[in-house]
């Protein structure tokens, strides 16, 4: 049975050729957005931990994601918290997003610094709180030097350092200058704490936040807290997106390997009569078709999994920014989707085939 089914396919190389990439084009939609996107997450939630913050403090309405809330917060308000018992440092932040949805963090400096001290790989900090100076991480920063001239916002700024990636964001400018250029004088997206002995004090530390006068309605969080928010299950609209893409890319495998073995089907009426006539079974007729999609798919998927790795590779080497993350479960997922998509699309040629009289099927022309 094997041979024939190999058989079948060689025969129709260019049909088993488009049947292959259309399963391999499947498995790579699936893997790619969901790569890209959980590269997105994971990459937040390492860059959130390199902060060197215990807790963030935020109006109650700025959003989990950096950049998608605007900075309604006065920047007074990381003095109130400074001043707080158990508080070491309150770094306040300005953070918006360009229209190239690329994230640029507005900072005070010495506040920031103190959370967890730069590593500079060139250069260092601003001359001045108001300067029209940048700091890029490594990523964002390769290829580029200190004193080059780049647009930030639809104006000219100068790199005044580049530091070791992972503490925040990417591209760091002065708190001063990102609320001239955004009309965002004297406000900040959020606050970050460090506190003394973290873990004995939070508590404590949240508590005197949330009785000071004004700030009632502030949302408090710890790290591990604003790490939680950062997953899939509690971003809905983040579910909802890879669920459709997944989706839509399982219809595209169904359609193909459905209208690749209901044409096989229609072409080898008479092969079919003549294996009834031979005594073949419907199960017979019906394993042969399944079989034959089967390993149209097998040779996809295992085409579509290299691909996405070779894209990822791809990927990070031209655009290191862009987290690439391909994780085992979703390879698996990945799979186990393109195989029932093939699966399904093959059931009606197969019981169509298993149907056909021989009689009718011999004299077919």
């Amino acid at each position: 049975m094997n041979k024939l089914v190999v058989g079948n396919l060689v025969h129709r190389p260019i049909r088993s050729l488009i049947s292959v990439l259309a399963v391999a084009i499947e498995v790579i939609m699936i893997l790619s957005i969901a790569a890209i996107m959980m590269g997105k997450l994971n990459g937040s939630k390492q860059r959130t931990s390199g902060i060197g913050m215990d807790m963030i403090v935020q109006p109650a309405a700025v959003n989990a994601f950096a950049g998608m809330s605007a900075a309604s917060a006065s920047v007074k308000v990381a003095d109130i918290l400074a001043k707080l018992p158990h508080v070491q440092v309150a770094a306040p932040m300005n953070i918006q997003l360009t229209n190239a949805l690329d994230s640029i963090s507005g900072i005070d400096f010495p506040s920031y610094n103190a959370l967890t001290p730069f590593v500079f790989v060139e250069g260092g900090p601003f001359s001045r709180p108001d300067a029209q100076e940048i700091i890029l991480d490594d990523y964002a920063g390769k290829g580029k030097h200190v004193g080059q001239q780049m647009t930030v916002l639809g104006k000219p700024f100068t790199i005044c350092g580049i530091v070791q990636h992972g503490k925040g964001g990417r591209k760091f400018i002065p708190l001063v200058t990102m609320g001239a250029l955004t009309g965002t004088e004297g406000k900040a997206t959020n606050f970050y704490l460090k506190t003394e002995d973290e873990p004995k004090w939070q508590d404590a530390v949240k508590q005197e936040i949330l009785h000071t006068e004004g700030l009632e309605n502030y949302s408090v969080k710890t790290l591990e807290e604003q790490l939680s928010v950062l997953t899939p299950e509690k971003l809905p609209a983040f579910s909802i997106s890879l669920n459709v893409v997944t989706g839509i890319a399982v219809v595209v495998g169904f359609l193909v390997i459905f209208q690749s073995m209901y044409t096989a089907v229609m072409e080898r009426t008479r092969e079919i009569g003549i294996l009834k006539s031979l005594g073949a079974s419907k199960s017979y007729i019906v394993n042969v078709v399944l079989r034959e999609s089967m390993m149209l798919a097998s040779v996809g998927i295992a085409v579509g999994v290299a691909a996405s790795y070779l894209l990822g590779a791809v990927l990070q080497r031209y655009f290191p920014t862009l987290e690439f993350v391909i994780n085992i479960p979703w390879v698996v997922r990945g799979v186990v989707l393109a195989l029932i998509g093939a699966l399904l699309g093959a059931l009606y040629p197969a019981w169509k085939a298993a149907s056909k009289d021989p009689i009718d099927a011999l004299a077919y022309e």
